[in-house]
């Protein structure tokens, strides 16, 4: 979603925030799975971190505005500490993207269904 529309579909929540915001976090919820999912499909098998696809978890979060979720490698879980090496590699090792690449896969459909909550909650 582009700046503008970005802002002008804010604008049209604001004329109905508590509908919108009740909306808001189910939509987030639903791109952190689908986001979690890809990073995990993407980095299992890998041979030399076998275990990091079951590091990646997801949270969200209410805010003021509505929701807001992270997605990624829980650096507490077994090799979960090893996603940033993993991602963007290193002198020795190629890079695997499994993060950038699940968020830009998602992002079309996050905006699709936040647009589409922006319609159902538009005032009549």
């Amino acid at each position: 979603m582009k700046g503008d529309d970005l802002d002008r579909w804010v604008t049209d929540l604001g004329q109905s925030p508590e509908k919108a915001r009740k909306g808001v976090r189910p939509v987030v919820e639903r791109g952190c799975l689908n986001i979690k999912r890809s990073i995990q499909d993407r980095w299992r098998g890998l041979g030399s971190a076998p275990a990091l696809s079951s590091a990646v978890t997801y949270d969200t979060r209410l805010t003021p505005l509505g929701a807001a979720g992270e997605v990624g490698p829980d650096k507490k879980k077994r090799q979960g500490a090893l996603g940033n090496v993993i991602e963007f590699g290193t002198v020795n090792n190629p890079p695997h993207p499994a993060v950038g690449p699940a968020g830009e896969a998602e992002e079309p459909r996050f905006a699709r269904a936040m647009e589409d909550l922006g319609v159902k909650a538009a005032p009549r």
